[in-house]
């Protein structure tokens, strides 16, 4: 595959709730060619510690439209017991509640042959965001 004829994708994540990167979150990868394409579900990976998730599969020739499924409600989950784990040690009032009101996160973008799309994440519990970074 040649990069002149494909796009590639890179993603990260940051828990602007803690203004952490967000380890640990599965991230899968679906591309279709043309907007009445069937989705074909290309693998994921996950975010390392750093947030990042570098090893995303490489997309088909012929991909139009991209999506990127955030599995959120997991990393919610576990960030929520070590919350109370540490709120318990400290002996501190619990400030919000730490469920995920998005229990996965879906964006979906158009690309161009030979261009690659950076498109982070910045996440909290009650709300999301989105760009096109570089």
């Amino acid at each position: 595959m040649s990069t002149e004829t494909t796009a590639s994708v890179s993603t990260h994540i940051l828990d602007t709730s803690i203004g952490r990167p967000a380890e640990s979150v599965a991230i899968s990868l679906s591309a279709r060619a043309g907007l009445g394409g069937e989705w074909a579900a290309l693998g994921g990976s996950a975010t390392d510690a750093d947030g990042r998730c570098k090893d995303l599969p490489a997309l088909p020739e012929g991909t139009t439209h991209v999506r990127l499924d955030f599995e959120t409600e997991t990393y919610f989950s576990t960030k929520q017991s070590e919350d109370k784990q540490a709120e318990a040690q400290q002996d501190a009032p619990r400030v919000r509640d730490s469920g995920a009101f998005f229990p996965e996160v879906t964006i979906t973008f158009a690309v161009n042959p030979g261009e690659h799309y950076h498109v982070p994440l910045l996440l909290n519990p009650f709300g999301y965001s989105v760009y096109r970074g570089s």
